[in-house]
């Protein structure tokens, strides 16, 4: 589910300084496009490790801040189920054992191992889903 979060953009001779009031904390950003992007990981990254510890995430709008005159108020939106899948989906090295003979073909042809492996495995498991 996507939340949207109040930012706070200051204007900096080396970009943006961005303020997650609601988490309490801050980033920055070479332009406005990077600032956004920036505010949105580190929301994700503090969100889901405040998951992890069994903590509340916040509720947008729970801080009270003030604007300057010169700061952009705006929002951006995180999906903390999504930004989990994204960063928990690093790789994992496995030893595996196959015949020579297939191994001398496979070679030959320039397959990537890890990639057969990787649909072979999503096939067979997305398959198990529907069984019931």
């Amino acid at each position: 589910m996507r939340i949207a979060y109040q930012i706070i953009l200051t204007p900096d001779t080396q970009g943006y300084i961005v303020t997650v009031p609601d988490f309490n904390c801050n980033t920055q950003g070479r332009d406005i496009a990077d600032a956004l992007f920036m505010a949105r990981d580190v929301i994700g990254g503090m969100g889901i490790t405040m998951q992890d510890l069994g903590k509340d995430i916040p509720e947008p709008g729970s801080a009270n801040f003030t604007v300057g005159e010169k700061d952009i108020l705006t929002y951006v939106d995180v999906d903390f189920t999504e930004y989990r899948k994204r960063i928990e989906n690093k790789r994992i090295k496995k030893t595996l054992t196959i015949p020579s003979w297939l191994n001398e073909k496979a070679e030959a042809e320039h397959i990537n191992f890890s990639r057969v492996l990787e649909d072979a495995l999503i096939s067979r498991l997305s398959g198990l889903e529907y069984r019931s």
